[in-house]
């Protein structure tokens, strides 16, 4: 016959596991537990040591032993991305896959390639799928998206959803980890107006939520330093520009806004760190120099934005988007209450930014 502590252990097991996805299930006191099962102390105390052991329970300090989520199975969280490949999305999977992992969990990733049909068949996969969360970067979140329908059937199953980069508006009760991208925005057009500079251009994303935020900080700085806002400086990119970079190096849309410089701008904010390595190098190819002749400032402080000469300019997120989306998802499959979280920036001068002298 197996020890005590065992059995209570498995009793308690038993009882985590039928409570999965019930929302947050906090164990009897030690007390409550040697009376309930006519156990000493010290055998309640080995049996839920065991258990923290295997992760099924964690203590809180005052307030007891209560269950982390885990189930019997089904302990898979699906991750939706753009593009699996993509230059920050890498650090992004393994960052989740680190913490998620060291909780018990696994992750499937899955790419939508930016295409709104292609998401829609993960999500379809994924309605039969034995799966606890998921994590989702949407695909083109500044338009209407027609698989709303698809999420709702999956949280109406118990099944944890959680948006990162932006989320679809018909969502907004959804949880949403993401970067303050208006602040963002506003930040980088500060800096630029601190050095002198009033000519701004700006790349920005139109198919994304996350760049019409960025947009929306540039536009407000602008205003609130009277600065006209140059309209016809603003270049949108969307998604198929993007896959025409990334596969063929295609850069006609930032071509274009060098054939509009002739002298109208003296600095160009990018939606993030890739479009601003491209940029620069269009520039080179027009012998026009960073920074002495047009500055360049960017999004992410990823690796690509210390690719070129000079360095890029750029702002870091203060925390990690991956550690806080897969922290603010192990809190809603215990069934703690979660809010949509926006990621504050700091700035990280290089050398792409120099004084504007007309």
């Amino acid at each position: 016959m197996p020890a005590k502590y065992i059995r209570l252990a498995n009793i308690l097991r038993e009882t985590i596991f039928q409570s999965t996805g019930s929302g947050i299930y906090k164990l009897p006191s030690e007390s409550e537990l040697c009376e309930q099962y006519h156990m000493s102390r010290q055998t309640v105390r080995t049996a839920l040591r065991l258990l923290t052991e295997e992760g099924l329970i964690e203590k809180r300090q005052g307030s007891g032993s209560f269950s982390t989520g885990l189930g019997a199975m089904q302990n898979t969280i699906a991750v939706i991305v753009n593009h699996a490949e993509e230059y920050t999305t890498p650090a992004f999977l393994a960052t989740l896959k680190s913490v998620l992992g060291t909780k018990g969990y696994s992750i499937n990733v899955y790419s939508t390639h930016s295409r709104i049909s292609e998401e829609r068949k993960i999500l379809e996969e994924l309605k039969h799928a034995s799966i606890r969360g998921i994590i989702v970067e949407g695909s083109k979140t500044s338009l209407p998206n027609p698989n709303l329908d698809l999420y709702k059937h999956l949280m109406a199953k118990g099944i944890c959803v959680l948006f990162t980069s932006g989320i679809y508006s018909a969502l907004t009760k959804c949880v949403c980890i993401k970067e303050d991208n208006y602040y963002g925005g506003y930040l980088l057009t500060k800096h630029l107006i601190d050095y002198g500079h009033t000519k701004i251009a700006g790349v920005f994303k139109i198919d994304d939520l996350q760049g019409l935020e960025r947009y929306s900080g540039f536009a407000a700085a602008l205003r609130d330093y009277a600065i006209p806002l140059p309209e016809e400086l603003i270049t949108w990119y969307n998604a198929a520009n993007l896959e025409g970079l990334q596969s063929k190096s295609d850069t006609g849309f930032l071509s274009d806004l060098l054939r509009r410089n002739k002298g109208l701008y003296s600095a160009v904010i990018c939606q993030n760190d890739e479009i601003a390595y491209w940029l620069i190098r269009e520039l080179s190819y027009a012998n026009i120099r960073v920074p002495e002749d047009i500055s360049v400032v960017s999004f992410d402080n990823s690796y690509m934005s210390d690719l070129n000469s000079p360095h890029i300019t750029t702002l870091s997120p203060d925390r990690d988007l991956g550690t806080a989306a897969a922290s603010a998802l192990l809190r809603m499959i215990q069934g703690e209450s979660v809010f949509s979280e926006e990621l504050s920036w700091n700035l990280i001068e290089k050398n792409s930014v120099a004084p504007y002298t007309s």
